[in-house]
């Protein structure tokens, strides 16, 4: 099991929200080579604006180690967080981050510019999974329009 396996899993999460009609976004928290969380954006179906596909991950990954810090985790994301999600990814001092595709208009960057807001020791990198998580948003937004 590598990257492109959990990769793989947090596309899967995105391809729930996507047939739910939520924007595709999905997420894995892995540790040990485990799945301890994972979560799809539920925006919608929540009524929630904070229900995204990090911030339901990392819920699950907390309620599954009774822990409120994975600096031994590492979050699988098919998009580049937003500010939101980056502070929760700050407090809970994640040691890993690998986002699938940069997300230009809603990430972190766009408040923060270059200042990477998570904690000192979180390692960000961007990994697998690009080309699909950039398609499943493109044909989400296309559909939309249709409508």
């Amino acid at each position: 099991m590598d990257d492109n396996y959990f990769m793989q899993q947090a596309l899967k999460e995105a391809r729930k929200a996507f047939d739910d009609g939520e924007v595709p976004v999905g997420a894995v928290v892995v540790m040990n080579e485990q799945v301890i969380g994972r979560g799809y954006n539920q925006v919608e179906r929540l009524n929630d604006c904070t229900a995204h596909a990090e911030m339901i991950a990392l819920t699950a990954a907390f309620n599954s180690l009774g822990s409120k810090y994975l600096m031994e985790a590492t979050l699988y994301v098919t998009l580049e967080p937003c500010l939101m999600c980056a502070g929760a990814l700050y407090w809970s001092k994640i040691g890993r981050i690998v986002y699938a595709a940069r997300d230009d208009k809603h990430s972190y960057r766009r408040s923060t510019g270059d200042h990477i807001p998570f904690h000192p020791k979180t390692r960000l990198e961007q990994g697998p999974g690009e080309t699909e998580s950039l398609q499943l948003v493109k044909t989400f937004f296309e559909k939309r329009r249709l409508r």
